[in-house]
């Protein structure tokens, strides 16, 4: 790429100066679009040099996401009004997407008539690259948390998808057990095999029987034509076997032997077939005291017990409502065609001040119903459940205001934590208070000190 003027060139003017030093793009188009000017930050962001830009017209050299249909500097010439920081992309000379964003202006001549357009533009970048690391430690596939009991459940999962082994998934109703499994079959090898799911409690063990294994034409009234089960089903990709705890003791005998055996046989079938799809069983029952009880097959529980993920109840990680509201509200916008900006910061009080006895459902339905109230703006407390707001407004009328008050502290608390390394006088300087300060704020909310001190990193 050629830059800069050559040894016989003009002196640059000051204008011209400023240009070149500064770390945005910057070019000017006449009134056909053609580029006049060209500074080194566009050369180096663009990897097009100077004299292959000038006299082309702009979007040959940049084909970017806003060329034509979305131009930000065509709006502006139309309008006369200027844009600032509008997202987008670029693609470079060597054919990378380059994330930006776009200010432009018109330009006039002396009788104020308009002969062109600027435009500056940013590489976003290490920014973007930045954005989505960060995405990365609040998501994994389609969960979302912060809470430090999740946080250490996000760094096994893509190993404990990798693994072929049978997983067994705990929690109470709600918490999101088989949004678990989808995370953990799309992490997985097998994540282009199908996912099949079964409720093993909403079926009788006489049609679960069937449901499990299928069964061959013939095998009993009705029975027309062969089906097969979902262990056939699920053959290269995962099986969910959600409330396994429901099972009978009789069919978890014939579970079991699939387990240890792959093989199963449909129902009137004469020989047995094979199955590797990968099993994963979820309950929200003890099924350890089930099996002290005699209730559940103590082979059966061994056999599903490889790896055990517990999720936590929902007011145990209460610090993830705030990202639970605002994915199930971008959910919701996209279904029902709707543009609510979020909720106000009274109803997101009274949600935090609930306990969720029903977990990430109950909430997920709570949205869903306020959606439908709400016919514009933010979510407000009248949309929400009459329960939430019986519960919002017993006892001292601050409580909902001084939990999210409280929440919102801890995670400024935590987030200049671990931005610092853990250095605890680098995080106080942060926060703007007194390190002993910190010491009694975090003391007041509950938060243990950090195992880590990171007094050998600079503050």
């Amino acid at each position: 790429m050629t830059q800069g003027r050559s040894k016989a060139s003009p002196p640059l003017s000051p204008t011209e100066v400023i240009l070149e030093s500064i770390s945005d793009g910057v070019f000017t188009v006449d009134s056909e679009w053609r580029v006049c000017s060209f500074n080194r930050a566009a050369e180096e962001i663009t990897g097009v040099s100077r004299e292959e830009a000038i006299s082309q017209r702009c979007s040959e050299v940049f084909r970017s996401s806003m060329c034509e249909a979305d131009c930000a500097l065509r709006q502006t010439r139309e309008t006369g009004r200027p844009i600032i920081g509008k997202s987008g992309y670029i693609i470079d000379v060597d054919g990378n997407r380059i994330p930006i964003s776009v200010s432009t202006a018109v330009l006039r001549d002396s009788d104020g008539q308009v002969i062109g357009g600027a435009e500056t533009f940013r590489d976003l970048s290490e920014v973007e690259t930045l954005r989505l690391e960060l995405l990365g430690k609040v998501r994994v596939g389609d969960l979302v948390s912060r809470s430090p009991a999740m946080q250490k459940l996000f760094e096994v999962l893509p190993a404990i998808a990798a693994s072929p082994s049978t997983v067994l998934i705990q929690g109470e109703s709600g918490t999101g057990k088989e949004l678990a499994a989808h995370t953990i079959h799309a992490l997985s090898p097998r994540r282009e095999g199908p996912f099949i799911a079964v409720n093993c409690g909403a079926l009788p063990d006489t049609l679960l029987e069937s449901e499990f294994f299928g069964y061959k034409a013939g095998a009993f009234t009705g029975a027309a034509k062969d089906k097969p089960g979902r262990f056939a089903l699920a053959r290269g990709g995962t099986l969910f076997l959600d409330e396994i705890g429901e099972v009978s003791q009789a069919l978890q005998v014939r579970l079991l032997r699939v387990l240890q055996e792959r093989t199963f046989e449909p129902l009137g079938a004469t020989r047995s077939e094979t199955t590797d799809a990968r099993i994963i069983v979820a309950t929200n029952q003890d099924l350890a005291e089930q099996m002290r009880k005699g209730t559940f097959r103590e082979d059966l529980y061994y056999r599903v017990n490889v790896i055990r993920v517990e999720l936590p109840p929902l007011r145990r990680r209460i610090e993830d409502l705030p990202l639970l509201v605002d994915q199930f509200v971008a959910r919701f916008n996209h279904l029902q065609g709707k543009s609510v900006p979020g909720v106000s910061a009274e109803a997101l009080s009274m949600l935090m001040a609930h306990r969720w006895p029903g977990n990430v459902r109950e909430l997920e339905n709570a949205i869903e119903r306020a959606f439908i109230l709400c016919q514009g703006g933010p979510i407000r407390m009248e949309h929400l459940p009459e329960e939430l707001r019986c519960h919002g407004t017993s006892g001292s009328a601050g409580q909902p205001v001084r939990l999210a008050h409280d929440l919102l502290d801890t995670q400024s608390i935590r987030g200049a934590l671990e931005r610092n390394g853990f250095n605890r006088l680098a995080a106080a300087k942060e926060l703007n208070i007194h390190k002993s300060t910190l010491f009694r704020r975090m003391k007041k909310l509950g938060m243990p000190l950090p195992n880590q001190d990171g007094r050998s990193r600079r503050g």
